[in-house]
């Protein structure tokens, strides 16, 4: 894999020196693709200078001209296959025991930067040192896997004393390497609890001070679920061979616990969680997981559109250092236009609001312009031409 790494490295610096020769310049992204598909195919020397010109040419061929309408086009593009989509919710790649939201309510959660998505889930890759080893890849998933205090201990309730006696399984508990203490420790922290804690033998005494048998089963039942192993937001961690190497596939996100572990590779692993991209990695971070998202959800559907216009989508979700949604509480509501915004959602509100408060509207969009029936400012009406008939050029 490292060797792997170093071979596309080299590559990347070949066509770098193609672009320096012509005095060209190109995204790193797209270098990256160009090195990729000429390590796959033996592509060097002349042939690689007369693939990069190729690139050039074509990305001059497909650039916009001033003026263009690329917000409509782009909502056009993303919209009228949007209406395709299904409803569904499916298995995650090939794993049954897991699900994930696909299809058009994955879309809306994208663009809505919902903070949470329906089904959190995370791919997490192992570093190459690890890449290989399942005896590795299995116990970073116990380790990363939540477990309750259910799952790790016998509780009984004692009736005659009135009071909860926790019992942790020993075989469970030299597994996780854990203690008594620690697990009452991860219990009084987690669960806040706020009752009689003590040690009698292998087993946990807890005991509320002032006791009733109504307080007394609240208490087994908050607990009976109180997370003490491994990452709370984690339910499930699955180990999954692709190729050579192991990765895992978790239900719940915590990308930020995940990358503490030196197992895993950090450049690779990835989470559905936007926001959550954002917090931990950084805003262009989240733009590029918004444009891989996007393009993943639609070609998930068998729908080709081009990546360009999520690039448009994602750039003005992101542009002011935040994930904000396209909707009346982001970008929408956000309209300097009074029209535009009265013509998106909650129009009587909008109107009323701006003639309370006075708003002037300088109809500089597309929308606003429409509504009053006049030509837009874009395309052919962002000029104006006007033809002299006299003669030689001179004033009529």
């Amino acid at each position: 894999m490292v060797s792997s790494y170093k071979e596309l490295v080299k590559k990347e610096e070949e066509v770098q020196q193609c672009l320096n020769e012509i005095g060209m310049e190109m995204n790193q992204s797209t270098i990256r693709r160009i090195s990729e598909m000429a390590i796959e195919r033996k592509v060097k020397g002349k042939a690689l200078s007369e693939i990069v010109m190729g690139c050039i040419r074509q990305s001059e061929l497909t650039s916009i001209d001033p003026t263009e309408a690329v917000g409509v086009l782009a909502a056009q593009s993303i919209g009228e296959p949007g209406t395709q989509m299904t409803m569904r919710t499916f298995h995650y790649a090939g794993v049954a025991e897991m699900n994930v939201t696909l299809g058009l309510p994955r879309l809306i959660e994208i663009v809505d930067a919902r903070r949470l998505p329906k089904t959190p889930i995370m791919e997490v890759f192992l570093s190459p040192k690890y890449a290989t080893k399942k005896d590795v890849a299995f116990k970073l998933a116990g380790k990363i896997e939540s477990k309750s205090v259910a799952q790790i201990a016998d509780i009984h309730t004692d009736i005659t004393n009135l009071r909860i006696i926790v019992k942790p399984k020993k075989k469970l508990m030299r597994e996780f390497d854990l203690g008594i203490d620690v697990i009452a420790a991860r219990m009084k922290k987690n669960g806040r609890l706020k009752c009689k804690m003590e040690y009698e033998k292998d087993s946990i005494i807890l005991q509320e001070e002032e006791v009733s048998f109504k307080k007394l089963y609240i208490l087994e039942d908050k607990v009976r679920n109180l997370k003490v192993v491994g990452i709370p937001e984690i339910t499930r961690a699955i180990v999954k061979k692709e190729g050579k190497e192991f990765r895992l596939f978790t239900e719940g996100s915590n990308l930020k616990r995940i990358l503490e572990f030196e197992e895993v590779d950090g450049a690779r692993t990835t989470t559905n969680s936007i926001h959550e991209i954002a917090e931990v990695l950084g805003i262009e971070a989240a733009r590029n997981s918004i444009i891989h998202e996007l393009f993943e959800t639609l070609d998930g559907q068998g729908l080709q559109v081009d990546v360009r216009h999520l690039m448009l989508v994602s750039e003005v979700m992101t542009m002011e250092g935040m994930v904000r949604a396209i909707g009346r509480h982001g970008i929408s509501g956000r309209k300097t236009s009074v029209l535009a915004r009265a013509a998106f959602e909650i129009t009587s509100a909008h109107l009323l609001g701006a003639g309370l408060t006075g708003e002037c509207d300088e109809l500089g969009g597309v929308a606003e312009n429409i509504i009053v029936g006049q030509p837009i400012s874009l395309g052919t009406g962002a000029i104006s031409v006007t033809y002299n008939t006299s003669k030689g050029g001179g004033k009529k």
